[in-house]
């Protein structure tokens, strides 16, 4: 008897273990991320945070009415180091190696030796707001404000600086490419994106009301910039293309849009900002994730439980080696990836039947007229190589739907307009690069 209890007490164990190994938690997080948080600051929030390998990453943070901290790690965030206090805010820090770095706030700061003493440089009498390092000797700092700031350079270190003509309203957003190109923004005057192509001494504008939050060229031709949305550029910045990013399956509504980005290499970027709302309105960040250069965005969460509200800062240095963080908040905290993240992603392209169609067919979308979302659903007969593509009226490609090999079977995906002008606009199904049909579509706003 004691040997039959014996037995039976095991058979039930071993059905509760074969229980929870089998039952699909949906709430559990997607293994390959792991969090990470700062020390406590006293309430001040992170401005700006790298990470130069995958070990050392800096961090700045600064409360305009107190002192500033610039803070360091040297085993991938899991632990982080007060470096350096002071009384001069800092908001905005960049490094062009392991040891030499700068940061602007109130004045420009700089380090040779990783973050350990900083000495200010230099620098014209505004308060920058962001920079962009070249070398130790080229340097660009920018202010928005309207009577003293504008665009700045020095190309001997800060001994002698150059005010620029920036055009109409001063920027707040800088990027250089190298020595000669590079674009500004006033995101919140113009909205111009201006180009130079002589190091800052001539600018033009290149898109009238639309700016950028973070942006980054893999060569002189092909770049991406975000600001809720994500655009690329194959010319050099005279023409952008919108890519579609996902919005959601049911019960992961997504919201907002792309911040910030990493690119890993032309086919791989990694980018964040966007939210899900769970049940009580808590807010869970999003990451984006395209391998054919932003044809295709997917998304993952990687933390339903963590409270991580959104990641408006992401860097990859390799495929696997990567981290998330929520900046300019009182969170404080991010996530850490050596695996490459979860395996799983998430699209908006969303298969609703699996029966082998008679044909292929591409669906008249719906609603239509839209404002500003409409699905549209397309039948495909066997394995191919799939395209959706968005037209207006004057033939110009404005979207890309969908660019992969899919399995035969019924599907439907999200096209939203909401960047775009209302009019009349084309779509079209093409398979293994042949246009099968194409449809109207009429966007009113």
């Amino acid at each position: 008897m004691k040997i039959q209890n014996t037995f039976l007490n095991i058979l039930f164990y071993l059905s509760v273990l074969l229980f929870f190994l089998g039952f699909n938690f949906t709430d559990s997080p997607p293994s390959g991320w792991y969090l990470q948080t700062l020390p406590n600051l006293n309430g001040k929030q992170i401005n700006d945070i790298i990470f130069l390998d995958s070990l050392n990453g800096l961090a700045v943070a600064r409360q305009t009415s107190d002192s500033s901290y610039i803070l360091k790690t040297t085993n991938g965030g899991d632990n982080w180091t007060i470096l350096y206090r002071s009384f001069l805010a800092m908001v905005k820090i960049q490094f062009i190696n392991i040891n030499t770095g700068y940061a602007v706030g109130a004045y420009l700061f700089k380090t040779t030796n990783g973050g350990f003493n900083w000495n200010q440089v230099t620098a014209p009498p505004i308060s920058p707001e962001n920079l962009y390092v070249l070398n130790e000797d080229t340097i660009w700092i920018i202010s928005s404000e309207s009577m003293t700031g504008g665009v700045f350079r020095t190309t001997n270190g800060g001994l002698n600086w150059t005010q620029q003509p920036s055009g109409s309203g001063n920027p707040d957003k800088i990027y250089m490419y190298n020595a000669r190109i590079g674009f500004i923004v006033d995101n919140t005057g113009t909205n111009n994106l201006r180009k130079t192509t002589d190091g800052g001494d001539s600018w033009f504008t290149v898109v009238s009301g639309q700016g950028f939050y973070d942006m980054k060229f893999i060569d002189s031709l092909t770049g991406w910039r975000a600001k809720d949305y994500i655009k690329k550029t194959t010319d050099g910045g005279l023409t952008w293309i919108q890519q579609t990013l996902p919005t959601g399956i049911p019960g992961h509504q997504i919201v907002w849009g792309m911040r910030n980005f990493s690119v890993i290499n032309k086919d791989s970027l990694w980018g964040g900002y966007s939210s899900v709302i769970f049940p009580n309105l808590q807010y869970r960040g999003v990451l984006y994730r395209t391998t054919n250069g932003g044809n295709n965005w997917y998304y993952q969460i990687p933390d339903t439980t963590l409270n991580v509200p959104l990641y408006n800062y992401i860097s990859f240095i390799n495929k696997n080696i990567g981290w998330g963080y929520t900046l300019n908040s009182t969170v404080n905290r991010g996530i850490h990836t050596t695996t490459g993240g979860d395996t799983t992603f998430l699209s908006s392209i969303t298969q609703i039947a699996t029966e082998l169609p008679k044909n292929y067919k591409l669906y008249q979308n719906y609603p239509n007229p839209f404002n500003p979302i409409t699905k549209i659903k397309f039948n495909i007969l066997k394995s191919a190589d799939i395209n959706i593509k968005v037209f207006d009226i004057t033939g110009k490609e404005v979207a890309i739907l969908l660019n992969e090999r899919i399995f035969p079977g019924t599907y439907e995906t999200t096209f939203e307009a909401n960047k775009l002008p209302s009019g009349m606009y084309f779509y079209s199904l093409i398979v293994d690069g042949k246009i099968i049909d194409t449809k109207k579509a009429m966007l009113i706003k």
